[in-house]
């Protein structure tokens, strides 16, 4: 018999607000979470907004030894992990042994790397934190929150950039369906806007440099001109189907497909042709067994870049051909900038909620057409429509594609 892979719990830590229901209402309400850089004087740099996560306070959901032991990247994880797992209802339902953890960040620990790098410099090798090491790791997220809900089973952290939680989704899907776990804690968190990460970003052209936060993240619109930095993080449980069903959990919905590939064209920019992201949609779309016919909400990954964005429109239009025209898209990436190792997991999360609710996001600022993006954006309003699969897409540095696809459970 098939494994059925179905969403039984959820959080988030978001610009947009910091748990799943605030966060969807800020989606639908097309609110944007953009505004000036507070984390660190930004007067010198050219970049002036980012999407910073607020009102976060981590001893709500950490005790007071580990705020010292962890870094700020890994609180964002911890923290939707409580909210994922008390909506679960799973905790003390599944074996040790068959509970996974895959939790990804892309960076890491940045805040701790700079903060221990001051130190080093200001007053030498004695200065530095003997948790240096076990708070800037991008594993350690998944290791803590191992820890904390006593998951034995497989557990692991994956780093593929901006693609990195789309793919610990898509990888902990393939666990439970191939029968290596029941149940997999999956997501990921980032926490990079500080001066270093900016800099970074900022110098190889990557970021926004618009004053107007209505006019920074602004995907498929002609004037876009690079992604917002974002922050957070998003978790989702994932469990077999029966297990699910058999302890009475809500089912939130399915995951059905997965697509995986590299375009092993270029360090940092999209295969201009599209065919990379293409064979990753073509994959989920083969794989969950969506007909030519069915309506399709695609949560893009929709960066803002002008690359991106015309690049990812022509992988839909491959991937899809003529379905590419009917189907519903949105970046909500215009309202909480890019979330980077988070990302594709809350964009999961944003099409689970659109299949479940019938409500499709909007791209918020969206103004002047462009003709190499010329697909339907539901730009600046949420839409009722009921779709019946919905598609998420993470692209990131390094080439890596990920899509994942979901559908509403039937029982």
């Amino acid at each position: 018999m098939e494994r059925r892979v179905v969403v039984t719990g959820m959080g988030a830590v978001t610009p947009l607000g910091n748990d799943v229901k605030t966060f969807w209402n800020g989606l639908i309400s097309g609110k944007n979470g953009i505004g000036p850089i507070t984390k660190f004087d930004a007067s010198g740099y050219k970049v002036h907004l980012a999407a910073e996560v607020r009102d976060f306070h981590p001893e709500d959901y950490l005790e007071k030894p580990m705020l010292r032991k962890t870094d700020l990247y890994c609180q964002y994880a911890m923290a939707a992990a409580a909210e994922a797992m008390e909506d679960s209802g799973i905790e003390g339902r599944v074996s040790p042994d068959r509970l996974g953890v895959y939790v990804g960040s892309g960076i890491g620990g940045m805040k701790t790397f700079i903060e221990e790098c001051t130190k080093l410099n200001a007053g030498g090798p004695r200065k530095v934190s003997p948790y240096f090491i076990p708070k800037l790791i991008a594993n350690i997220a998944a290791g803590n929150i191992a820890v904390r809900y006593h998951a034995e089973g497989p557990s692991m952290c994956i780093v593929t950039a901006c693609a990195t939680s789309a793919h610990c989704v898509g990888e902990a899907y393939r666990l439970i369906k191939s029968g290596g776990a029941d149940a997999v804690i999956t997501g990921g968190a980032e926490a990079t806007i500080n001066g270093l990460a900016v800099a970074g970003f900022t110098n190889c052209m990557a970021l926004s440099k618009a004053s107007d936060p209505s006019r920074a993240s602004i995907p498929f619109d002609r004037e876009r001109s690079g992604f917002v930095m974002g922050e957070g993080g998003a978790i989702l449980i994932l469990e077999e189907y029966r297990h699910a069903v058999n302890r009475g959990a809500n089912l939130y919905g399915e995951i059905c497909g997965y697509g995986n590939t590299n375009d092993a064209y270029h360090m940092t920019a999209p295969q201009p042709d599209g065919i990379g992201a293409a064979k990753a949609v073509r994959l989920a779309v083969m794989e969950a067994g969506i007909p030519p016919d069915a309506k399709i909400y695609i949560n893009a990954h929709g960066t803002g870049t002008p690359l991106n964005d015309k690049t990812e429109t022509l992988a839909f239009k491959r991937a899809l051909g003529p379905q590419a025209r009917a189907a519903l898209i949105s970046s909500t990436k215009s309202m909480t900038g890019h979330m980077l190792g988070a990302t594709g997991a809350a964009e999961a999360i944003a099409c689970v909620l659109a299949l479940k609710t019938g409500v499709i996001p909007p791209t918020i600022g969206y103004r002047v057409k462009d003709p190499e993006c010329d697909l339907d954006y539901v730009p600046n309003r949420a839409r009722m429509a009921k779709a019946d699969y919905a598609l998420s897409t993470s692209l990131g540095f390094g080439g890596h594609n990920a899509c994942l696809a979901f559908r509403n459970p039937e029982r």
